[in-house]
């Protein structure tokens, strides 16, 4: 299982208009640990940055699992929050369990179907609770060298 890390990044960033406004990104990290997280953040990242840069906080996200799209249109990350629901032989009670996903897509529309293609095999019932879009603006996960 996939251990996530978000990694923000403080860098001064040239605007449209020219003018230098000083910004903060978000990015997700497959990593192992913070020390890698951090070192394989900065590969991703550090070609494409010019000038001064540092790396604003690196928090361990609790993300259940990556649903990522192969349409090149969906450019935008959203946090689902699904409930599975399973029931207890031995008393009859039904118990939820909550676990995040990040889901890519275009819009909120496109995020919902993409969760629900990806569920379809799913054997219990599960219901989604919340989905929102978030500041993620990429994810790079684990590749083997």
């Amino acid at each position: 299982m996939a251990i996530w890390f978000e990694c923000k990044i403080r860098y001064d960033k040239t605007m449209e208009d020219g003018k230098i406004k000083k910004v903060t990104e978000t990015y997700m990290v497959d990593a192992l640990t913070f020390t890698e997280a951090e070192r394989r953040f900065l590969e991703e990242v550090e070609p494409y940055m010019s000038g001064e840069y540092e790396v604003a906080g690196i928090k361990k996200a609790r993300i259940a699992e990556l649903i990522a799209s192969i349409d090149a249109n969906d450019d935008r990350w959203y946090r689902a929050k699904v409930t599975f629901i399973t029931l207890d032989e031995k008393t009859a009670v039904e118990k939820k369990t909550s676990q995040t996903m990040l889901v890519q897509a275009n819009d909120l529309k496109n995020a919902v179907q993409n969760l629900e293609k990806s569920m379809a095999g799913t054997m219990g019932d599960w219901s989604l609770s919340s989905i929102a879009e978030t500041q993620i603006l990429d994810v790079f996960p684990y590749k083997k060298d």
